[in-house]
């Protein structure tokens, strides 16, 4: 999984479209600019800022980190990369949404209600880009 996990990232990073004096860039975990909210989930920016237009960055969710309903303005993407989630409209069940992992697809409609939960006893990360700016509304449940 290590190394689909860096394979990943090396992928990433060679395509990325993101100008610099440099036309490769290559960042090794450990060189990931952490930045955690207050919940304790953190992001860490791969290019673009994700309060002002479209992102990609890699996000960490403690296990059993569960969201409370909400939308988003702005279409998500994402890979897994480790641990296990599940993303599933705040109108059905927990229980019946799909549980995915490392090197699984997602994608969530901008404007759908949603949960999304680290199910694994590991933290989660996934890799994530939105084609607007990050905005977390909460919707009524």
């Amino acid at each position: 999984m290590k190394y689909l996990y860096k394979t990943f990232l090396i992928m990433l990073f060679t395509t990325t479209t993101q100008a610099s004096a440099d036309p490769i860039r290559l960042l090794g975990p450990a060189e990931f600019e952490w930045q955690e909210t207050p919940d304790g989930v953190a992001f860490a920016a791969l290019q673009g800022d994700r309060f002002a237009a479209a992102y990609q960055a890699l996000v960490r969710l403690p296990a059993g980190t569960i969201s409370p309903p909400h939308v988003k303005t702005a279409n998500m993407f994402g890979v897994m990369l480790e641990g296990e989630m599940i993303h599933y409209k705040h109108d059905t069940a927990p229980n019946s949404a799909r549980k995915i992992g490392p090197g699984a697809f997602y994608s969530i409609v901008a404007g759908t209600a949603h949960i999304s939960a680290c199910v694994s006893e590991t933290p989660c990360i996934t890799y994530l880009y939105q084609d607007g700016a990050f905005d977390f509304l909460p919707v009524d449940q």
